[in-house]
């Protein structure tokens, strides 16, 4: 599938694993609703691709690639990164392993490469699941679960919940990883905002090492143009309006694409970037509960007890004229 074309065979085809195996990243699930269209994959249980009326709004990949740059996947059971891939549980040292082998980091969770099943599916919806398993440096049994949902308002609603399988509470931060654009926009032409009062001041390997205001290049509140930006930094303190604080990069003609997320996303990371396949500039907007390195500041890190359950919500919308 290039950036302008439909997956040729969804999912629900009358030979799924034929249709899979057309795909690196498996099974393609399509929704539809309207003028909106959002592909979801078994790979990560990733967002590929949404768009309305045409226009698309997020990056996207060819068939025989996995995500480049982690475009759309979900994470879990932390998002960003745990620095050395070392946290301590109950006094003695987890070694996780190390996925980000340039800044010798355990990054993006344990699901990267793992597999979703699916639970449901319907018209504008779809759930899948995958396991987590006990492995080097995290010893506990949990499920994660995530629901796309084309809404009435053609909008996309993302539902991330993680389940604790294991006998002991779990530690856990739930993100997701969308790249945002609008249509054929160069995004370095488009105005971001977000409106994060507080920045996450890090080291050269992007490990937190303290918070400052979000002040000069890094204040995007009333909003900066996106061209010229190298940013790879997590906001905080962010203005929930109705319970969503939305980020949103916006053309000069008024056209808006947004992400928002709940009260249980308190961060989001923004990484501009000039190494997205095929485009000069690329934005990734992601919703995060906790910071990077969670796992060793505390930051933002929830435990969730043995048997229970924990939700975040996100999505995309966007505002195209007539």
């Amino acid at each position: 599938m290039d950036s302008t074309a439909d997956p040729a065979a969804p999912a629900t085809a009358s030979d799924p694993d034929a249709s899979a195996r057309r795909y690196a990243t498996g099974r393609q699930y399509e929704l539809r609703r309207g003028d909106a269209l959002a592909v979801v994959t078994e790979l990560a249980a990733g967002l590929r691709l949404y768009a309305r009326a045409g226009t698309q709004l997020t990056e996207t990949y060819a068939d025989a690639e996995i995500a480049p740059g982690a475009a759309g996947i979900t994470l879990a059971p932390w998002a960003n990164r745990v620095e050395d891939g070392v946290w301590t549980l109950n006094g003695k040292k987890q070694q996780l392993d190390i996925t980000e082998v340039g800044r010798n980091n355990a990054s993006h969770g344990l699901l990267r490469n793992s597999p979703y099943e699916l639970v449901d599916e319907s018209e504008f919806s779809v759930t899948l699941e995958a396991a987590i398993f006990p492995q080097h440096g995290y010893p506990f049994l949990l499920r994660h679960r995530v629901r796309y949902t084309l809404g009435e308002d053609l909008g996309l609603d993302v539902r991330q919940t993680l389940v604790n399988d294991s006998q002991e509470p779990a530690p856990f931060v739930l993100g997701a990883h969308p790249y945002l654009r609008l249509g054929e926009v160069p995004s370095e032409d488009l105005t971001l905002t977000v409106s994060g009062r507080t920045r996450l001041v890090t080291d050269e390997r992007l490990i937190p090492r303290g918070t400052g205001p979000a002040d000069g290049g890094f204040d995007l509140r009333a909003g900066r143009r996106v061209g010229g930006m190298d940013l790879d930094c997590a906001y905080t303190d962010l203005d929930f309006d109705g319970g969503t604080a939305r980020s949103t990069l916006r053309a000069d003609d008024g056209r808006s694409v947004s992400l928002w997320q709940d009260t249980s996303c308190g961060y989001v990371h923004v990484f501009v970037t000039d190494k997205f396949p095929g485009r000069a500039t690329a934005v990734a907007l992601e919703p995060m509960t906790g910071p990077a390195n969670a796992f060793n500041s505390g930051d933002g890190l929830r435990w969730l007890p043995a048997g229970e359950s924990f939700s975040m919500e996100w999505g995309i919308t966007a505002e195209l004229g007539s």
